[in-house]
């Protein structure tokens, strides 16, 4: 590739970056006079805004990127990838949309308001859910960095550094609200991206005949289970299920909408909209097998086609559309993870909370130390989907299976939730190191939420009772909460639907 064509893919990128970060000093200047408008966008989150950046944080670097990479190897089964991110959605939708009501600010609060404010509950979960964050955004910069590298020739390190750089500029600087804005604009850049890539991959190769012709026969069958296994593909969809039921990015969807109606509204969007897309992916994976079948790295897939078949234009649209799903993903996580670390993480280890005055400034201060985390943490894996995997097994099945008996079991205890969260990760560790074990499920996240769901369902029927009510609970957590400005400023559905109905602006009520 010559330096004129480097160029204008770092130029398309550097263009890019100066938009965001616009449009994170416009929001700035309007929208973070505080804590809960800086982290949760002020809790107004319309449908419109909260489906175009849930969408966005979903057609990540997993369901693009690895996606494309995982199909190179074994066809159709990268369209599992979002088989399992819409039933999640669905899942997050029926399960949990109604936790909105609560006023939460970190999914580590709304898991102790499960166990009767239990501390060591919130404690031990929001640290789990600091590292999940970090884990994510790692995946996020690893992702980003290898197309980058390809593309341009640049030096693998230093392209982990960029892509880090380049959504925590706007992030720093415009918080929650300039993520959810720049992530619509994403989403819809890489949505057509995909499109395009999956559309011109397939009439390069010559059709579906072509993909069929150049692919082993057991990646052609449905959805690639001849080629995947059925348990193992059963796990890899359940595994990515699990990640968008746990992981605190979504969560914080949920927090920052105006209302529980417009969280089931936009989320039944996303499930739909994030099935149409699930077989782009797979499409252009196969493609790519067909057309150059020795590539060393899979993840290389979407690269390759962006930089051979297309001119350069083309490539340079797809460069954004690819790190449009990197950064639209990224920056969300690294704001969840600033909000478990000033919110829960703080308050475990100083036992207090932030002042109110200071929550912007150590809000910014806080997202740069996240993303240093981050930038080592993506050193971990060669590959994104072996990353998300194993990550999501090892840290977020006992989370799952701990809010689920907290949620719906009455004589779950503080106790055996801590018992699920071990008794997961032991178990995914367990079948991770097994070849055998690894071999058979594919993954652990199946063996993983069973180990937890006994774990918990054992150690919460050996404990006592839990004696604080949900009513008690939740005035115990608003208390806390209280000391941060975030406390007073949680609106009832009845009063947002007032407000986003007149345009009078924003009100403000107690928990």
């Amino acid at each position: 590739m010559n330096d004129a064509t480097n160029l204008i893919y770092l130029g398309s990128l550097a263009g890019t970056v100066v938009l965001m970060l616009g449009i994170g000093v416009w929001v700035a200047r309007r929208r973070t006079s505080s804590g809960e408008d800086f982290l949760l966008a002020g809790r107004s989150l319309s449908t419109p805004l909260l489906l175009g950046t849930t969408l966005a944080t979903l057609v990540g670097t997993g369901s693009s990127l690895g996606a494309v990479g995982f199909a190179y190897e074994n066809g159709w089964a990268g369209g599992l990838y979002g088989i399992g991110g819409a039933v999640g959605v669905l899942l997050l939708l029926w399960l949990f949309s109604d936790v909105r009501r609560h006023g939460f600010m970190t999914f580590s609060e709304e898991m102790s308001y499960y166990y009767g404010a239990s501390r060591a509950i919130k404690g031990v979960v929001s640290v789990v859910m600091l590292l999940a964050s970090v884990g994510w955004l790692g995946a996020h910069i690893m992702g980003g960095a290898l197309y980058l590298s390809y593309l341009t020739g640049m030096d693998p390190a230093t392209a982990k550094i960029v892509i880090a750089v380049s959504f925590g500029l706007y992030t720093v600087v415009g918080g929650y609200l300039a993520v959810v804005i720049t992530d619509a604009i994403q989403g819809t850049i890489l949505f057509l991206g995909f499109t395009l890539l999956a559309v011109l991959a397939l009439v390069h190769v010559g059709g579906f005949e072509g993909i069929g012709r150049d692919v082993p026969d057991e990646a052609t069958s449905m959805l690639g289970l001849e080629a995947v296994g059925v348990l193992p593909g059963i796990s890899l969809a359940l595994v990515i299920a699990v990640g968008v039921l746990a992981t605190p990015s979504y969560r914080q969807r949920i927090y920052s909408a105006i209302n529980v109606r417009t969280v089931r509204t936009s989320f039944a969007w996303v499930a739909g909209l994030f099935a149409l897309f699930a077989m782009l992916p797979a499409i252009a994976g196969m493609a790519a097998r067909g057309l150059e079948p020795g590539l060393e790295n899979p993840d290389m897939a979407f690269p390759y086609l962006a930089t051979t078949l297309f001119p350069v234009w083309v490539g340079a649209f797809l460069l954004i559309a690819g790190l449009s799903a990197t950064m639209s993903s990224g920056d969300s996580d690294a704001i969840a993870g600033v909000t478990i670390l000033l919110r829960d993480v703080t308050h475990l280890v100083t036992g207090r909370l932030p002042k109110a005055e200071n929550m912007v400034a150590l809000s910014r201060v806080a997202l740069t130390a996240v993303l240093g985390l981050a930038l080592l943490s993506s050193l971990m894996a060669t590959t994104i989907i072996g990353y998300i995997e194993l990550m999501i097994s090892t840290v977020l099945t006992g989370v799952l299976v701990a809010s689920l008996l907290g949620k719906f079991w009455p004589r779950a205890t503080w106790q055996g939730g801590l018992a699920s969260l071990i008794g997961g990760s032991v178990m995914a560790l367990l079948v991770h190191n097994i070849s055998a074990w690894t071999d058979f499920w594919g993954n652990p996240v199946i063996p993983s939420m069973l180990a937890a769901l006994v774990a918990g369902v054992v150690v919460s029927l050996v404990t006592p009772r839990r004696e604080v009510s949900h009513e008690a609970a939740l005035q115990m957590l608003a208390e806390e909460r209280a000391e941060l400005d975030v406390g007073t400023k949680v609106r009832n559905e009845s009063t947002d639907e007032t407000t986003a109905a007149s345009g009078e602006g924003r009100t403000s009520q107690d928990d």
